[in-house]
């Protein structure tokens, strides 16, 4: 099982008081699966997305990641974690500005130490995977915002990453280029990557395999998405 969560319970401190924001999570995703994980605003999904991403970790129980307790690590073994194994995709991309596409899409390898001759073929690969490669010296403000969704795309994937999470990733784009980022995604499912989606919007979660509900801190629903959208 690549995630595994164990009786996970994440409280924030606010003055003397704690409040709690996940109660009780029991969760397993497995290796190329493509889920959604939906709540409404305040419902703890993006507190989960943190876990998930190692951004944060529990107050209490277990966050396994092939095997390592992510619960136990220290805030280096932490950053080491994310570097290595998670791809991130954000509603507003987070590309420098000043830098070019391939320039973003390489850093994360420049944070890795890895040598320039891989650094650039890995980085130019990972744009061609997303269409993207004769646009490459131009910058995030020279490019529209479905262009700059597949570089943010591009930089996830160029450290081979154990999971893609993506947070709201088409919440920036008018619907028409939403659909073609999701049909990008729906590939790199296709080719073997795993991936997960934080989402408030039904329409969102409806391309992927496995629908998750978070209410008020609680798993309220986990099931497969019977009326996922199709794209061939």
């Amino acid at each position: 099982m690549l995630i595994e969560i164990k009786n996970l319970i994440k409280n924030y401190a606010i003055g003397e008081n704690e409040i709690p924001a996940l109660q009780d999570i029991n969760l397993q995703i497995a290796k190329n699966e493509y889920v959604a994980i939906m709540g409404p605003s305040g419902s703890g999904k993006s507190t989960l997305m943190n876990i998930l991403g190692c951004l944060d970790t529990p107050s209490e129980g277990h966050y396994y990641f092939n095997q390592v307790d992510v619960s136990t690590l220290d805030d280096d073994a932490l950053s080491a974690m994310r570097n290595r194994e998670i791809g991130f995709i954000f509603q507003n991309f987070n590309l420098l500005p000043r830098l070019n596409a391939f320039q973003n899409v390489e850093l994360p390898l420049i944070y890795a130490a890895i040598p320039t001759h891989e650094r650039k073929e890995r980085a130019l690969h990972a744009l061609r995977r997303v269409g993207l490669e004769n646009r490459m010296e131009h910058k995030p403000g020279e490019l529209s915002g479905g262009q700059r969704q597949r570089v943010a795309i591009a930089r996830a994937l160029v450290t081979n990453p154990g999971i893609l999470l993506a947070d709201e990733p088409t919440g920036a784009l008018d619907s028409k280029t939403g659909d073609d980022i999701m049909a990008l995604f729906h590939e790199l499912h296709r080719e073997g990557n795993t991936i997960i989606l934080i989402t408030h919007e039904q329409s969102i979660a409806d391309y992927a395999a496995r629908n998750i509900l978070i209410k008020d801190g609680r798993i309220h629903s986990d099931h497969p998405n019977v009326n996922r959208t199709i794209i061939n």
